[in-house]
Formats: C-alpha cells, structure tokens, sequence
C-alpha cells in the first residue's frame, strides 16, 4: 500500500540533503533559523532537530508559485514552514563545511506558512545569552537550541543501547508502582494523600528497591527497568527531585556477576550512545584501599598523585607538626603533584593552605623538590638523607612538589583527598574527555549519625554484610563490612548496589539494630520478610543514574543541561507554574487542609 502524504509534508529531514540529491524536487518542513534579504534574492536557513538546510527564494525563479515571494518576504524567526523546491549544489567558493548539508541548497519553487511565531523571548543561539531562569521558564524554545537537543539524542540513544544489550542478556522489563507506601528511614518521600481512604497517603518511589527483590522472590530472574524515582531532597548541581536511574537485579550471583554485566552494558552504553570507548577492565578497589589511596570512597582515575603515608618517616624528624599529631594518635600523609613546583607561588600554596583548612585540617606542609633537595616549610627538618629518604617513598623528582596534612585519619584523608582532586584540576589533568571508570567494594555496613546519635545504614538496610553468620552488630560496629559496592567514574559517584540480605532473620535483626521496632517493621516491611518466608534466592542489584552518566559523557555542567524539563535548585517548574495551589473543592474531596500561610 502506497504511502498517502499531504502537499506540505516533508520528503526529506534539514540534516539529510547532500549533492547526491541534486536536481530532485523535495519538500522540507522546520523552523526558520534566520532569514537575509538580498533584494530580489531571499535567504532563510531552516533548522529542524537534524539539520540545517539553506533556502534560496528568488523573485524571478521560473516556476515559482504566485506569491510566494509575497509570503516569504514577511516571515520571520521561529515562523514554522513547508518548503517545495529543487536541489541545487552551492558553488565551489560557497560551500559551508560546517554543515552537512553544505554543498547544497534548496531553491524555492512555493512556500507555505505551518505557524506563525511571535518574537521569542530570547534569540534560540548554540551558546546560550539569555539567563537560565528565563529560558527554564519558556523550555521548549530552550530544547530548540542545538546542545540541548544533541543532549536529548545522545540520551535517547544511550537508553536504547541500555535496553538492547539488557534484553540480548535475558533481563526482563519490568515496570513496579509508582504510587507505594511511605517508610521511615532514607531521604524525604513525596506524598500523595488518598481520596478513597481518607487520612492516608502514598508515596512516589525512592527507588524501587523492595519491588525489584521481591522480582527475585518470585523467579523472575533477571529483572531490570529505566526507572523514574523521586526525593524530597536539597537539591544541587547534580541532583533532582524526579530522576531516572538504570534499575536491575539478579538472582543466584555473587559481586563478581553483578559487576561483570553492568561493566559490560556501561562500555556498549558508551560506545552506541556517545561515541566513546571506555577503557577495560574497571579497577576493583577495597572501600579501605580507596580510602587510604585516593582520601575517598569515589576515586577520580584520571591521574595519579595517590596518597603516601609519611607516618614512619614523620617520626624520624624534629618538626613537631608531624611529630605532635602522630603522638595525638594521628597520621601523616603527603602527595607529588608532579611537576607543579614551579606553578605554584607562595601565594599559590597560602590558597591551598587556606583550602585544607576550610576542610578541618590544621595547616598544609610542604616542599619543592630540587636538585640539591628540598625548598619550603619542611626543608630544614628534612635535610641529606632525610630528605632523601622523603622523596623517595613519595616518588618525586626535581621540579615536583610535596604536600602533607598531619592530624586524625579522617581529617587527613577529607583534607588531602580533596586537595589531590583541587591540585588536579588546576594542573589540567581531570579532562572531561577521558573517561575512567572504577568499582569500590565491600562498605561499612553502618555509620554513626552524630544528629541521632545512633548507627543508620551506609547504603540501604538490604545490603548483605560480608560476614553472613555475624551474630551481635552492636560489637566493633565500625568495622563490620557490607556486601555493597559503587560504580565510580571521573570522581562521581554513578551508581550503588549491593548483594542483598535473602533471610528473614537476618533482614529483621538488622531492622532492629537499626531502631526499627518489631511493629513498625511489621507496618513497613511485613510483606518483603513474609516474601524471604517462602524462599528467597540469594540475590543482588544495582541502580545507575541516567542523568548524571549523561551529563558526564557530553561534558556538560550540571544535570538540568541533559534532563528535558527539569526543576530549578528550590524544586520549582517555572514553565508549568509548579507545585501550585489547588482548588477547595479538591482539598475537601482529599479530606486534607493545609496550615501553610498564604503569601502577603
């Protein structure tokens, strides 16, 4: 059956049109990017989301439609338009090599109006002029804009490669409910109050954490969805209160399953998304390990300058920095910013000793490395083969510069940690365009809430301890270790998973360890501990976030740049005006009121 198609209606994309089209009679459809006029002659540009092709409109043009010129004459930006006309290659000295469809042109035969656009609040340009409140508010002129819409193509495509390889490895597609029931720990729910059971509400998905293990329970195997999820959370560059995360799980694996497929689908997702090869395999680092390597539990893989433990070598000089906070219990650690000896001036140094303080830490030592030794606040303490025996064990060589924190582990790996990836940055060594991707294991299985004064999970009150036979969580706490682990790359944090605890003893004894009482785990949990009853497998998963992956790999600056319609830092939609208010009628319909003061 021949497919029907309308006069108006385009034969051909603005992004497709090349010299082996020359001559053919075509219809183009798109917006009008900008239009010159020339007398007689009439240039436009016309743009849609693959391309842009160049109009010619000549008055005198045989076979031009009556008024034609009449029309064109009074378009403008934006304006929405069919073009009928004929191929015709550009001359040699007017070729536009910036664009596909540089070699051509396409000369008008007729010229019809689709819509008509006021003049727009800002000029639709590449980089964008206007302010970013401005063009959040009027966004579906802001995705006209060409990075914008490469983000959304680059996304799309990433997506679907996500799917195909997860599909090709017999993982379902899975969808679970958006509207769930409210729990007690994590970040804030989004509540949605209920008109058929009055006084009671849902709550949109955190995640969908519970449903994809009882996928598990149930035999499904190998579940996965790109999922929508949603926290009432403060928000910053890297945040949203809805955002899409790459949700799976697996049953009968252990770590080394997990992370083999997810490296697998990321690389395939990198390459048929963005173009871009990411090197393998991913390191597998020890949460301890990356901590005593890189000051972080996120380590950026881009460049070296790891951190050195000076300990032993502290005690061994007369400098009372080091000396004094390695009798207070602490440490002493150091890294080589390699050839940066010359690149920092005092002045330099007093930043980043200024920087480190901002962090906890005392102060900032430090030295350059010389032919004949070392220069700076440490060099008379470290002086022959002290300082020798410095540069040694921290790898420097002439040229180099040494930086030390002295004072408690944490201090000095918060510190230290974050000067590393300062320092970095600053030398030029973080390049958006390379790609280093890691995985850290093996978490502590809580951490100590200094507000609550009590011990709350480290990842989620699901991930599995190492240990499956522990019996007392209350004993040497800090250092029982969770089968959980992150998927790192560049420094960001892209996803977190875990082998997940499968027994309902074990489940409940954490909830209690916790302060979840036996009622309220009822209230809250009684259907995933009821599941494990009839046979839970042993089980594990991971959640990636799209969004940041995204932002990452286009080198963008923050994630509302790769995110459609995303919300402002307070959580607002300037283009849609929400949150809003609602009518009475549907505020007594919900049996609700609000004690919120109204404004003014």
């Amino acid at each position: 059956m021949m497919k029907q198609r309308s006069p108006w209606q385009r034969t051909h994309t603005c992004g497709e049109l090349t010299i082996e089209h020359r001559n053919q009679a075509v219809v183009l459809n798109g917006w009008i990017e900008n239009h010159r006029h020339h007398g007689q002659l009439v240039f436009l540009d016309l743009r849609d989301r693959y391309g842009v092709t160049q109009i010619v409109v000549d008055q005198d043009q045989a076979g031009m439609a009556a008024g034609t010129f009449d029309v064109v004459r009074r378009l403008g930006a934006e304006d929405v338009i069919a073009v009928t006309g004929t191929v015709r290659p550009r001359d040699a000295d007017k070729v536009n090599k910036n664009r596909s469809t540089g070699e051509i042109e396409l000369v008008a035969t007729s010229v019809t109006v689709l819509g008509e656009a006021e003049t727009p609040p800002f000029e639709i340009l590449d980089k964008a002029e206007a302010n970013e409140e401005l063009r959040m508010q009027y966004r579906y002129l802001d995705l006209r804009r060409r990075p914008l819409q490469e983000a959304m193509i680059k996304r799309a495509r990433f997506v679907t490669a996500i799917r195909q390889f997860l599909h090709h490895n017999r993982f379902l597609d899975i969808e679970t409910p958006i509207l769930t029931k409210s729990t007690p720990e994590g970040a804030r729910d989004y509540l949605v109050p209920s008109r058929v059971h009055p006084g009671k509400f849902f709550a949109l998905p955190q995640s969908p954490q519970i449903f994809k293990q009882l996928c598990m329970v149930a035999g499904l195997d190998r579940y996965y969805q790109i999922a929508r999820c949603f926290r009432d959370e403060d928000l910053r560059a890297d945040r949203q209160p809805e955002f899409t995360q790459i949700d799976l799980e697996m049953s009968f694996v252990e770590e080394h399953d997990v992370l083999d497929v997810v490296e697998a689908m990321f690389v395939h997702g990198m390459k048929e998304g963005f173009g871009i090869d990411v090197p393998q395999p991913f390191p597998r680092f020890d949460f301890q390990e990356a901590m005593e390597k890189y000051g972080c539990d996120k380590p950026d893989l881009r460049f070296g300058m790891t951190l050195v433990d000076c300990t032993a070598l502290a005690t061994k000089s007369d400098f009372k920095v080091f000396s004094g906070a390695v009798a207070a219990g602490g440490i002493v650690k150091g890294i080589c910013a390699e050839g940066a000896a010359e690149k920092f001036s005092r002045k330099g140094i007093d930043e980043l000793t200024a920087f480190v303080n901002q962090l906890g830490a005392k102060g900032l030592a430090w030295a350059k490395v010389t032919a004949a030794g070392l220069e700076g606040s440490i060099a008379k303490f470290y002086e022959g083969d002290k300082g020798k025996e410095l540069i040694a064990h921290l790898g420097g060589k002439p040229g180099d510069l040494l930086l030390f924190v002295a004072d408690q582990k944490r201090v000095v790996h918060k510190a230290l940690g974050d000067l590393r990836l300062k320092v970095g940055g600053m030398l030029g060594l973080r390049d958006p365009k390379v790609f280093r991707c890691c995985w850290v294991l093996n978490f502590p299985m809580f951490e100590w809430n200094d507000e609550k004064a009590r011990w709350q999970f480290a990842h989620n009150p699901f991930s599995a301890p190492v240990n499956w036979d522990i019996q007392d969580f209350g004993v040497d706490t800090e250092s029982i270790r969770s089968r959980a682990y992150d998927f790192v790359m560049n420094g960001w944090e892209l996803g977190s998973g875990s082998i997940r605890i499968h027994k309902p003893a074990l489940q409940a004894k954490v909830f209690e360890f916790l302060g979840i009482p036996a009622e309220l785990q009822r209230a809250n949990f009684g259907f995933l501990l009821d599941a494990y009853r009839y046979g839970g497998p042993p089980h594990g998963g991971i959640a990636l976030g799209v969004d940041r992956i995204v932002t990452l790999a286009l080198g963008r600056e923050g994630i509302r740049d790769v995110i459609a319609f995303p919300k402002t830092a307070t959580a607002y939609d300037l283009m849609a005006d929400a949150p809003g208010g609602v009518s009475a009628e549907q505020m007594a319909e919900l049996q609700i009121l609000s004690t919120a003061k109204k404004p003014g």
